[in-house]
């Protein structure tokens, strides 16, 4: 145990050291699978770096300066080490009792969105950050359910009211309903760095008359006060922290410090109280019941279509982190409706996603594929068991995305199978009501275990089963690898140095593919002259050379993209190494030996110099521009010491890809294979030279075109 510490705290130091230090961290959140950040600066990340880590499935930015980092199942040790090395590098921070939390009272984190995007990130954000720390409960209380549903399919237990028993369990899932705002009311104040103890105290007083048996409305100095049945709402408490939190910091400013103690929480608890009896709280249920009634219309009117929809949202929701609101839709529905009908085509994304992976575990199975093999074997059981999707996503299907259309396809046919099973079989609510789909009274993650959640179990059995079956069967039989993925690789997405070239990103829609564009045979030689739109230049000039001689397997096997090698004509002196495209410099190797620019029309081109460069730790390398850096076609990036990497006995060979090359209709490069020869020799530079002089080969000048790309 003490070893997994350790590498927990060394994990912790390079997360934080890659994004820019203690100080660049304002606040740092996780949730099942992720580490949530947010940053002072998020020019001073380095996501690259962070992805280079081991243990690191994958790490990305959102509006509003925040970023997420994908770690799996470890996420909470892991939160823990960087908590515990924020603390160490003497970062202030606030109360962090709450589990799951660390916020930093800096006067950035008060700053407002300054776009449109930022404000969508940041509603979306603090909707997530008031829920994801009460996921465990939530989780385990519905948990209970299943479980007593279990006892009374199987005999152990009368089913409704008849037994004690049964009461006394639904009380946890029941009482944990009740009491939800409070704990919601907790986590958003303190997401607004107010104290968290008054947003509960103000939604308790608000709960307090309806829990006594007040009801109806009570007059106050004339006024009538109404009292309502807050007990499971969301929505209010998510509200009520807003406007305490601008009443709780005005006061703040105008209240002198020596008084703040006692006046700043009773201004707060009075005013807020009272707007929230008056204002916000009857605006709140207003709200929860429209979006009720919107979904159930929908359900009731063409359940097909929501049935297929919902499935086939989620998967291009929950990398962008956007399905929290859909799970706060589910508690919105159970509160004002009695019950709930989103889960059931949920459990169909889901399940199309754990059968994707089963479709991955078998074949790297039969492929004795051992690293595949594990990870897909603990996505699966995380999956079934826990109804987690996150491990399956990040660790295996963003990295490998031609499986999407297997798991859409797994999607569509749950769906469209909960969508005629529901209407032929709808459910029957306990007042008599029939409701088209799956419906159920508590709040679970689809896993095995909560099938006897839901009500038309059955039929929420089969449409999930058959989500699981069509995607894992698709995977197995038509495969989950692109060519570009069939070669070795120590991690997917990296190259055997470890520098992250084609990490998926989930701020957009995952790409279509296309064929990578075999290299001809019969390409002329003579084509130095060759012109194309979409043309990547060489970056140095020298003789080119193709991705299987150059002695590398990791580029030999088209794993980051097809492309092609230049051998520089001298050894000694300076070199320049220019930009073969115009773009944005999206990648930098923290050793500067690599980069990638990234188009405006999305091609995605990296350039590695040399050959084991990486372990020459920056040595002999000097960048001219930085990561973010718009850089045009023929643009000096980095200078390079040619002597010193020859001296090293490692080859100069600067190797261009397209690593996106499965995103493109063809990627050609333009050189003629050689017929025969030995590859290039690492360390063996002359060889390789001589080797060269051998072959039918294409001498080339800086910014002569090396590879055509069509879209």
């Amino acid at each position: 145990m003490r070893g997994v510490a350790v590498g927990n705290t060394s994990m912790a130091m390079r997360i934080v050291e890659a994004l820019g230090g203690p100080d660049n961290i304002r606040e740092v959140t996780h949730c099942a699978t992720r580490l949530r950040i947010a940053l002072a600066d998020e020019r001073k990340a380095d996501f690259a770096r962070v992805e280079a880590i081991d243990g690191v499935l994958g790490a990305f930015s959102r509006p509003g300066g925040r970023c997420q980092i994908v770690i799996g199942g470890a996420v909470a040790s892991v939160y823990e080490a960087v908590v515990a090395v924020l603390a160490s590098a003497g970062t202030p921070a606030t109360d962090t009792s709450a589990p799951g939390t660390t916020v930093t009272d800096t006067p950035a984190h008060r700053h407002w969105p300054k776009s449109a995007r930022a404000w969508a990130g940041a509603v979306f954000d603090y909707v997530s950050d008031a829920f994801r720390p009460l996921l465990g409960v939530l989780l385990g209380a519905s948990m209970v359910i299943a479980l007593a549903n279990v006892m009374v399919a199987f005999g152990g237990m009368p089913a409704g009211g008849a037994a004690q028993e049964w009461n006394l369990l639904k009380t946890i899932w029941e009482g944990m309903f009740m009491l939800l705002p409070v704990m919601i009311a907790y986590n958003a104040s303190r997401k607004l760095n107010v104290d968290p103890w008054l947003g509960g105290a103000i939604m308790a007083a608000l709960m307090a008359p309806r829990l006594a048996g007040i009801t109806g409305g009570v007059t106050a100095f004339g006024v009538v006060l109404p009292i309502r049945d807050y007990g499971g709402n969301i929505i209010v408490p998510l509200l009520m922290a807003v406007a305490l939190a601008m009443v709780y910091h005005g006061l703040s400013r105008v209240i002198a410090g020596s008084v703040q103690l006692v006046f700043v929480p009773f201004l707060s608890l009075v005013s807020v109280y009272l707007l929230t009896v008056l204002l916000i709280g009857p605006f709140g249920v207003w709200i929860g019941d429209v979006l009720s009634a919107g979904t159930a219309w929908l359900d009731a009117h063409v359940p097909f279509l929501f049935a297929l929809l919902i499935p086939m949202l989620y998967p291009f929701l929950v990398p962008l982190g956007l399905h929290w609101p859909l799970n706060a839709l589910m508690l919105v529905n159970i509160q004002t409706l009695g019950y709930d009908f989103v889960q059931g085509p949920m459990g169909v994304w889901n399940f199309a996603c754990f059968g994707a992976t089963a479709g991955v575990l078998a074949l790297a199975v039969r492929d004795r594929d051992s690293a595949m093999r594990q990870t897909a074997l603990s996505a699966l059981l995380a999956g079934l068991l826990g109804g987690v999707s996150e491990l399956s996503l990040y660790g295996i299907h963003l990295q490998h995305r031609r499986i999407y259309r297997w798991l859409l396809a797994g999607c569509a046919a749950g769906g469209v199978s909960s969508a005629v099973l529901g209407g032929l079989f709808p459910s029957v609510l306990p007042d008599g009501q029939t409701v088209h789909g799956v419906t159920t009274t508590a709040f679970a993650f689809s896993s095995l275990l909560t099938i006897p959640v839901f009500d038309r179990a059955w039929v929420y059995a089969s449409s999930i089963a058959v989500a699981f079956v069509v995607a894992m069967t698709l995977v197995v039989v038509f495969d989950y690898r692109t060519p570009q993925d069939a070669g070795p690789s120590a991690k997917p997405g990296r190259s055997a140095d470890g520098v992250v070239h084609d990490a998926p990103s989930p701020d957009g829609p995952i790409p279509g593919e296309g064929p990578s564009g075999a290299v001809p045979a019969d390409m002329d030689a003579g084509t130095s002259g060759m012109q194309s739109s979409h043309a990547v230049l060489a970056p140095v000039g020298g003789t080119l050379v193709g991705l299987d001689t150059i002695g590398d397997p990791v580029f030999a096997s088209k794993a980051l993209g097809e492309g092609i090698g230049v051998m520089p004509s001298e050894r000694d002196g300076m070199m320049t190494v220019c930009a073969p495209v115009a773009g944005m410099l999206k990648t930098v190797s923290r050793t500067g030996h690599a980069f990638g620019i990234k188009t405006d029309d999305n091609v995605e081109v990296l350039v590695h110099v040399g050959l084991d460069t990486a372990d020459m730790d920056g040595e002999s390398f000097v960048l001219q521009v930085g990561k973010g850096d718009a850089v045009q076609e023929g643009e000096p990036v980095m200078q390079v010491d040619r002597h010193a990497v020859a001296e090293s006995g490692r080859s100069m060979v600067v190797v261009v890809t397209v690593v996106n090359s499965a995103a493109m209709t063809s990627v050609t490069p333009l050189l003629t294979v050689p017929a025969s020869g030995t590859p290039l020799g690492r360390g063996n530079l002359s060889q390789g030279e001589s080797d060269m002089s051998e072959r039918q080969t294409r001498a080339v000048r800086v910014g002569d075109p090396i590879i055509d790309v069509e879209r």
